[in-house]
C-alpha cells in the first residue's frame, strides 16, 4: 500500500523528492522524472500493483506485477546509497517473496496449465546422485567464472573454479560410469 502514494506522485508527472542534482538521490530521480513516458509508467504500474494487492482475489496478480518493481528499487536504493532505506526495501522484497510461497501452489498451477504438461523425460532422471552433484558443481562454475568476467571476483579465483570445474567433470563420468555398470548388472541378473 506503501507504492501507491508515491505512484500516484509519478503517475500524475510530478517530482518525487526536491533534493538538488547535486545528491546523488536527488540527481537520479531527476533524470528519472526527466524520461517523461517513463516515468508515468513507472508510476501507474506501481498504483496498479499496489490496488491488486489490496483485493484479495487479484492479490497473487499484484505480487506477481510488484516483484520486478521492488526488486528495482531495493537494487536502486542499495546502489545510490539511500542509507538505511535499502533495509526498508530488503524488507518489503522479503514481505512480497513471501506472499509469493503463500500463493505458490497456485502460481505453479497457473503456470503449468500454461506450460502443458511435459511430454519428454525430466533433464536428469535416471541421473545418479553423483552425476547430479557434478551437474551442481559444473553450475556453480559457471557462475563463477561469469562473476569473474564481470570483474564481482577476483580474477585471481578463475584457477580454482577451473579446478573446481574439473571436479564437476570427474563427478558427471563417474556417474555414467555408475549407471553403465550397474545398468549391465541389472541385465545380467534379468539373463538369468
Amino acid at each position: 500500500m506503501a507504492f501507491i502514494p508515491t505512484g500516484l506522485v509519478k503517475a500524475t508527472g510530478q517530482r518525487f523528492t526536491l533534493l538538488p542534482v547535486e545528491n546523488p538521490v536527488g540527481f537520479f530521480f531527476e533524470a528519472m522524472y526527466q524520461t517523461g513516458p517513463y516515468w508515468y509508467f513507472i508510476g501507474v504500474m506501481q498504483v496498479a500493483a499496489g490496488l491488486l494487492l489490496l483485493l484479495p482475489g487479484t492479490a497473487t496478480v499484484g505480487a506477481l506485477l510488484f516483484l520486478p518493481i521492488i526488486l528495482s528499487i531495493v537494487l536502486i536504493t542499495w546502489g545510490i546509497g539511500f542509507g538505511t532505506t535499502v533495509w526498508i526495501t530488503v524488507g518489503m522484497l522479503v514481505s512480497l517473496v513471501y506472499l509469493l510461497c503463500w500463493d505458490g501452489d497456485r502460481i505453479w498451477r497457473a503456470v503449468a496449465s500454461v506450460v502443458g504438461p511435459s511430454h519428454g523425460p525430466g533433464l536428469l532422471v535416471g541421473a545418479t546422485p553423483v552425476e547430479m552433484a557434478g551437474w551442481l558443481v559444473c553450475l556453480v562454475t559457471g557462475m563463477g567464472l561469469l562473476l569473474v568476467t564481470r570483474s564481482f571476483v577476483p580474477r585471481s579465483w578463475t584457477l580454482p573454479l577451473l579446478g573446481f570445474g574439473a571436479l564437476g567433470v570427474v563427478l558427471i563420468v563417474t556417474g555414467w560410469a555408475i549407471s553403465i555398470i550397474a545398468g549391465r548388472h541389472s541385465r545380467r541378473a534379468a539373463n538369468r
